[in-house]
């Protein structure tokens, strides 16, 4: 017999709270002032949706926006935001000369100045370069041997009028950590980059380096602008700090509808390789979301709420399912089936339920890649699109603690 009332929702869902992505931009500002915030949109900011969160950032207070790609910031401007936006990953396919009529500002950490130029003629209109140095993390960014050789190359490319050096940036390794050693070296290399790029005569409009580990803990890293990803989602770059303690709001819900619920005997198995099997007759039941959705394979003993209780997941994570065990219990026999009841994966964590972080531990990885992973076969519903008061909140704590106090004393050393 078919029931006649129908379910919460669809099938799965992810719902992006509009309005906690506002609340961490106001939180994270507030910290920040009077220094501006990007907001780090790429990877379809990581999960939530590029668009709706970009505008929401901006209605909360954001300057700017950053991306990798500039496919990413052709996006944006295809959808009518004309904030300033950098990109900062590129290729020598990438589209430069499209950037440059877009009026997106581009990263360059060298090899990319030629083709910036190059562009520049072809379009004819100068650029907006943001330079980039690597002080430490070893990835893109131009090296110590070779910074004054790009600045010297860059300004000369100013002064034929193709190009002008708007910023300098770099990036921290190992911020989350806020006792390493390295962040503080990896800050002075940037000062004195930026002193070499000044002496050269650039007349630079922002100097970035903090993301969102260093924006709570190392405001001597604020400088004019940083970038912050992870916070705006509303989690906590740091093992020992829930985003509650940091004044910050998780902004994605990820939920289903159990899929199947049946009693089993002991010694059942479950999922591919048995590799978990009963050790008493139970009820299992079947959460309609998989590797194909963007859950890891590994994550065996990732938490699902259902009914207002967490079990973890047993046996291997399929494409499109997993299994929770319900325990003995639940037998269906017994008139307590769960079929069609709300399955929530992760979420703000209220109420001891389960979040992004303990999805990451179950996983042996970092809340970042749980939430970005999240697939395009998990629809995205949008919580709170029109812009209102802020979510209740509590004040952003410091990861360090001298961040604090030492906020008010470094606000000169950015200039």
């Amino acid at each position: 017999m078919i029931p006649t009332e129908a379910p919460a929702f669809s099938e799965r869902r992810a719902e992006i709270d509009l309005g906690a992505i506002r609340h961490n931009v106001r939180q994270l500002c507030d910290v920040i002032s009077p220094a501006r915030l990007m907001a780090v949109v790429k990877a379809d900011a990581y999960g939530h949706g590029m668009v709706p969160v970009a505008r929401a950032a901006l209605e909360a207070g954001a300057s700017w926006l950053g991306v990798a790609h500039i496919s990413e910031a052709l996006k944006l401007r295809g959808a009518g935001i004309d904030a300033p936006v950098l990109a900062w990953l590129h290729t020598p396919a990438s589209e430069f000369g499209a950037a440059l009529e877009a009026g997106i500002d581009v990263g360059c950490s060298g090899w990319e100045l030629e083709y910036i130029v190059a562009a520049a003629r072809d379009r004819q209109r100068p650029a907006r370069v943001h330079l980039k140095i690597d002080t430490g993390l070893g990835r893109n960014g131009s090296t110590a041997a070779l910074w004054d050789s790009l600045v010297g190359e860059a300004m000369d490319y100013q002064e034929q009028g193709l190009l002008r050096v708007v910023g300098v940036f770099t990036h921290f390794a190992v911020a989350d950590e806020p006792d390493r050693v390295e962040t503080d070296e990896q800050l002075q290399r940037f000062r004195e980059a930026v002193a070499v790029a000044e002496d050269a005569g650039a007349d630079l409009e922002v100097r970035h380096l903090a993301n969102t580990p260093a924006i709570l803990s190392r405001p001597d890293a604020h400088f004019d602008l940083v970038r912050a990803g992870l916070g705006i989602y509303g989690l906590s770059p740091f093992e020992n700090q829930t985003s509650a303690e940091l004044g910050l709001r998780p902004a994605m819900t990820v939920k289903t509808l159990v899929a199947s619920c049946k009693d089993v005997p002991a010694h059942q198995g479950v999922s591919y390789g048995l590799n978990y099997v009963t050790d008493r007759p139970s009820t299992l039941a079947l959460i309609p979301l998989g590797y194909g959705d963007g859950i890891p394979r590994v994550a065996t003993g990732g938490p699902v709420r259902i009914n207002g209780k967490t079990y973890p997941v047993v046996g291997r994570v399929a494409m499109d399912q997993m299994v929770v065990d319900l325990g003995p219990d639940a037998s269906v026999a017994g008139g307590a089936s769960v079929l069609g009841a709300e399955a929530e994966l992760f979420g703000t964590g209220d109420g001891g339920g389960p979040t992004a972080d303990d999805w990451a531990a179950a996983a042996g990885t970092i809340n970042y890649e749980i939430i970005t992973r999240i697939g395009p076969r998990v629809p995205r519903v949008y919580l709170n699109e029109a812009r209102g008061r802020a979510l209740p909140s509590g004040s952003i704590h410091a990861a360090s603690t001298g961040a604090a106090a030492g906020n008010a004393a470094t606000k000169a050393q950015r200039a």
